[in-house]
This record gives structure tokens, C-alpha cells and sequence, in this order.
């Protein structure tokens, strides 16, 4: 007869809630967020969910959405971007003078060069002069900031041509409508998402980001990988300066004053990790819409703008205490 005292079975270990897988895959909080704001607000809101207002809240984040995938490319080498907005807005005025003088053909194309030079001069700062990525883009913030505003005189381009305000034409899915702006920001997320996954250069993004030294100690040119990251962070620029004017058709050397913050939040709400070699643009687009949730939400709450503020600040210190988090578990 056995004496052996009876035992209880351990749950198996895919039966227990396991914390840290659930903190290993950036975009699962993310996902969560972005449910329960839906559900909050909708509770809040009988008009929340309709066509309408969802087709309102991609509207309003196209812009910031686009740049958000350039800053998303920088952030995962472990840099940031503080001048790719301002690099949009001085896009969007010479999108609008040279449409004046030479067509809106050869003002796409003005643009887009213009925003790959800048974007080509922060890579090359930053790889061939090792500088850190934020002291160059903040002091090419500064300086486009101003050129920008000496390029358009203080003052403000409308734009009626309608190649340049194509990206904001609507369009009717069934009963929802939206805009060709919406429809370019998710080819450049599926763009980047393909760049990223499925191919070398993406591979390479993830290793200078993760470790630079041993990335090149693997035989990765990361000074190359830099510079391209830079140089597609300026194209992106050209897109978004072509869809604000798409969403507003005034070239105004004024606007999108925040857009460089504003696409850093998205990013890091997103689950990107500010420290490099982690996360993606599925979470920055899902940070995206969290914001342009909340914003709008809080708007039809009634909610003051300030107070809107606050409230975003707060979830940015969350997203990034929750990446702190998860890197202290995974060490």
C-alpha cells in the first residue's frame, strides 16, 4: 500500500496567465488600449461609432500618421526625429510655390527631393560624424523651422490645383466614406511593414537598432543602414506634406507645429521601444488611432483641449515606464 502523500497537478504552463509573453509582444497592450478607449467612448457617445465620426478620426490622422511610420524607422535604430515634421511643413511650401510656377507635376517632384536632402543631411550627420540622432534633428528643427518661414514670407499659399489636393478626395466604400488620404497612409504602413519583415534591410533596421557594435561586428554596414533610414524618412516626409495639403488646401509655414512630438507619441503608444531593435509599424498605426480616439472622444465628451493634453502626456509616460518594465524582465 503506498504511502506516498496525494499531490495536486501544476496547471501546465499554457493554461496559467503568463505575464511575460503577454509584456514580450509590443502590440498586444496596444491592441488592448485602443478596445477599451473604443468601447469607453462609445458608451460615452451614441454617434461615436458611426461611419461619420470613424471616417473623421482616420481623416484627422493621416498626417501624423504618415510622418509616425518615418519616425518609427528612426526610433527602432534607436535615434529620433525631431525635425521630420517641420521637414513636411517646408515640403508642403514648395509643393505649393512651384505648383504656381512650374505645374503640380514638377512641384511633387520638388518636393520630394527637398525632403530627401534634408532627410539625406540628419543620416549623414549622424553616421559620418557619429553625432547623437537628437542634437542633429533638433538643430535642423531650428533651422527649418525658420528657413520655412522665410521661404513662404509669414505667409499663407492656398493651393487649387487638383493633383495636390488629390489626397483629399473622397470616396464611398458601401455606406462609409473616407478619403485617398487614408488609403495612402495604410499603403505606406503595408510598404513599411513589408520593408521591415520581409526583407535584409528591414533585418538590418532591427540589428543596428538592437546593437550597433555587434551588428557590425556581423559584417552590417550600419552607417549605410542609417543613411537609408534617414533618406526613406525624408520620402515619407514629401507624402505627408502632399496629404496635408489634401486635408487642408493652405500651405501654411505655421502648421503641424507638434507633428514632430505628435508622431513620437503614436510611436511609442504604439509600442516601439525608444531604446531601439523592438516594436514596428503595426503598433505605431494602432498608436495612431489611439490618439485620434482620444482626442476625439474627449472631444465629443466635451472635454477641453488642455485637458486633452494632459491626457495624452499621461499615456505617453505609461507606454514608456511599460517598455522600461519589459526590459528590466527580459534582462
Amino acid at each position: 500500500m503506498s504511502t506516498d502523500a496525494p499531490t495536486t497537478a501544476k496547471p501546465s504552463v499554457s493554461s496559467r496567465f503568463n505575464v511575460d509573453s503577454i509584456l514580450r509582444e509590443p502590440l498586444l497592450g496596444p491592441l488592448v488600449a485602443l478596445v477599451l478607449a473604443i468601447i469607453i467612448f462609445s458608451s460615452i457617445s451614441n454617434s461615436f461609432l458611426n461611419p461619420q465620426n470613424v471616417s473623421l478620426i482616420l481623416q484627422q490622422s493621416v498626417v501624423i500618421g504618415i510622418l509616425a511610420v518615418g519616425q518609427t524607422l528612426i526610433i527602432l535604430t534607436a535615434g529620433i526625429d525631431l525635425s521630420i515634421g517641420a521637414i513636411a511643413v517646408f515640403g508642403s511650401i514648395v509643393l505649393a510655390q512651384s505648383a504656381g510656377a512650374n505645374g503640380p507635376f514638377v512641384a511633387l517632384g520638388s518636393t520630394l527631393l527637398v525632403c530627401v536632402l534634408f532627410g539625406a543631411v540628419n543620416g549623414g550627420l549622424v553616421t559620418a560624424l557619429r553625432l547623437p540622432p537628437f542634437i542633429v534633428t533638433l538643430g535642423t528643427f531650428t533651422a527649418i523651422q525658420a528657413a520655412t518661414r522665410l521661404l513662404a514670407g509669414s505667409e499663407t499659399y492656398r493651393v487649387e490645383q487638383g493633383p495636390l489636393t488629390f489626397l483629399g478626395t473622397s470616396f464611398r466604400v458601401g455606406s462609409f466614406s473616407t478619403t485617398y488620404g487614408v488609403v495612402a497612409m495604410l499603403l505606406v504602413y503595408l510598404a513599411a511593414w513589408y520593408a521591415l519583415s520581409q526583407t535584409a534591410w528591414g533585418k538590418h533596421v532591427y540589428a543596428v537598432g538592437g546593437n550597433r557594435q555587434a551588428a557590425d561586428l556581423s559584417g552590417i554596414k550600419s552607417g549605410r543602414v542609417l543613411l537609408s533610414v534617414y533618406i526613406t524618412t525624408g520620402v515619407i516626409a514629401a507624402i505627408a506634406a502632399w496629404a496635408a495639403l489634401g486635408r487642408i488646401p493652405n500651405a501654411d509655414p505655421n502648421a503641424y507645429q507638434n507633428a514632430n512630438l505628435e508622431s513620437i507619441t503614436a510611436v511609442v503608444i504604439g509600442g516601439t521601444s525608444l531604446f531601439g531593435g523592438r516594436g514596428g509599424v503595426g503598433g505605431t498605426l494602432v498608436g495612431t488611432l489611439i490618439v485620434g480616439v482620444l482626442r476625439n472622444g474627449l472631444t465629443q465628451a466635451g472635454v477641453d483641449n488642455l485637458y486633452q493634453n494632459i491626457a495624452t502626456g499621461i499615456l505617453v509616460i505609461v507606454a514608456v515606464a511599460v517598455d522600461q518594465f519589459t526590459r528590466r524582465r527580459s534582462q
